[in-house]
């Protein structure tokens, strides 16, 4: 971004002059500068301040003539802009406002996706303190690429919503990817491979955090009204307070064009009342929805991982909660990170599969490339035959598999309730019909001859090996309803 010397010159007579200016000089929200990437194919917005009825202009190296917009008596304008296919090409943007002129350079078109939740999805390439990322230095070292860019939005928290954020966007290359989120990076990474198309990543995200500091007041207040919205305090956990997060690191984005959310969040939650899970996630996605005004955009998010929480803490009521997610909230995906757990750190180094996963699901239904298979087995239904339990799955189109590794982490209980360490297998069979392969396992126990109940990785600390035939593992899963 740059303005002319002349204009700065006249900005600073103009400050030293007068010190109550309030939105005197042309000024844009931080979440648009240089190096940023605008979505490709939409009519995208960009706004900012200047003194009140003022006309504002838009110039753009992709348009021919000028936007003209004006600001209201508050100094607030928006202006809308249509943005083609991505091509490739550094394009440039002006703005001006009486004799000020704003320029944006090195401005790319492409798929722009915002990452948000708390510290998974906030861990950085280069990783935490004995808190490595898995293959770190190689991809760092192979980072250069003026295709794919993050836009860092700075941690902040407020008790009301902001209109502005600090935020800076940058080019993938050696000496920034290291500070990219993890997660988002490895997503881009593999969007930008199969697309071949410039991808940008919006980073909002802050360790610690519980889902309802990612949410605004009205919802609160008005839907989960046991929530405590009294007045923001100032210690250790005040990223946790509700609203929070919102107000400072969300509010400031609402409108931006964006291809969809990425999330990654839940830990926290586990502490306190998990089961509000249930009705909270999803009541935060539809808000999101609802505020931005882009109709249901596609929303991917991360299962939570195994880790050996307390014996007392409920993580699998988390996990549940997201899996019922996807039955509540249409256009949504969950990948699963069964097999990616790290048993005695809440931050698993194996940050790429995660990423990829994600990355599946964009590819799979957002882009309609059907032949990738994303999200993993679902369970469907159980029958009970001769003794054992035959689960059916969704979301394996292509069967069941393990890799060839070993099959374990399935209870299996009858009418009392008793749940004994299961055995399971693959089963091969075929709907005649239509000549499918149907999903299918069975499940049993020698002292269990009429099987009623079966879950499948529904504790802490797990390691799931049930697979599609593209490698997502399947999801955490009970067959009953039973309180404990």
């Amino acid at each position: 971004m740059k303005i002319s010397n002349l204009k700065i010159f006249y900005i600073l007579f103009v400050l030293l002059f007068n010190s109550k200016i309030s939105y005197s000089q042309l000024s844009i929200a931080n979440i648009f500068g240089d190096n940023m990437v605008l979505q490709q194919n939409e009519e995208n917005y960009i706004w900012g301040w200047a003194k009140k009825n003022q006309k504002i202009l838009l110039k753009s190296s992709w348009l021919t003539g000028e936007l003209i917009t004006a600001t209201n008596e508050k100094g607030y304008w928006k202006i809308a802009i249509p943005v083609p296919k991505a091509d490739l090409k550094q394009h440039t943007i002006e703005i001006s406002a009486g004799i000020t002129t704003i320029t944006l350079e090195n401005i790319l078109f492409g798929e722009v996706w915002l990452c948000s939740g708390q510290s998974n999805m906030e861990m950085q390439v280069k990783g935490n303190a004995n808190e490595p990322i898995i293959g770190s230095n190689e991809y760092i070292a192979s980072s250069k690429n003026s295709f794919i860019r993050q836009c860092f939005v700075k941690q902040n928290y407020s008790a009301t919503p902001l209109n502005d954020c600090e935020a800076k966007w940058e080019e993938a290359h050696l000496n920034t990817v290291a500070n990219f989120t993890a997660v988002g990076y490895f997503f881009a990474l593999q969007l930008y491979k199969s697309l071949q198309v410039p991808v940008g990543i919006v980073n909002t995200s802050k360790g610690g955090t519980r889902v309802e500091a990612w949410m605004d007041r009205e919802i609160l207040k008005n839907e989960f009204k046991e929530t405590n919205l009294s007045e923001i305090g100032t210690d250790k956990m005040v990223f946790q307070t509700p609203t929070v997060l919102f107000n400072a690191m969300v509010n400031p984005l609402v409108g931006m064009r964006i291809k969809g959310v990425l999330w990654y969040q839940g830990e926290s939650n586990i502490f306190g009342s998990p089961k509000k899970y249930y009705s909270l996630f999803p009541a935060m996605i539809s808000r999101w929805r609802s505020l931005w005004g882009q109709g249901n955009f596609p929303f991917y998010y991360v299962q939570i991982a195994p880790f050996e929480y307390q014996k007392e803490k409920k993580s699998y009521v988390i996990r549940d909660a997201q899996l019922k997610t996807l039955d509540i909230i249409p256009n949504t995906g969950m990948a699963t990170t069964n097999d990616v757990g790290d048993r005695w750190n809440i931050h698993p180094g194996q940050k790429k599969e995660v990423g990829d996963r994600l990355s599946y699901l964009a590819l799979n239904k957002t882009y309609g490339y059907r032949n990738i298979l994303c999200g993993g087995p679902i369970y469907k239904g159980m029958e009970i035959v001769k003794g054992s339990a035959i689960l059916e799955f969704k979301n394996a189109p292509k069967g069941l598999t393990t890799f060839n590794k070993p099959l374990t982490g399935f209870l299996i209980a009858g009418a009392d309730k008793v749940f004994y360490q299961a055995k399971a297998k693959v089963k091969i069979e075929y709907d005649k019909p239509h000549h499918k392969r149907r999903p299918l396992l069975e499940v049993y126990h020698e002292k269990v001859s009429n099987p009623v109940a079966v879950r499948y990785c529904w504790s802490n600390w797990f390691t799931g090996h049930l697979y599609d035939t593209g490698g997502n593992p399947a999801s955490p899963f009970r067959t009953d309803s039973w309180d404990n």
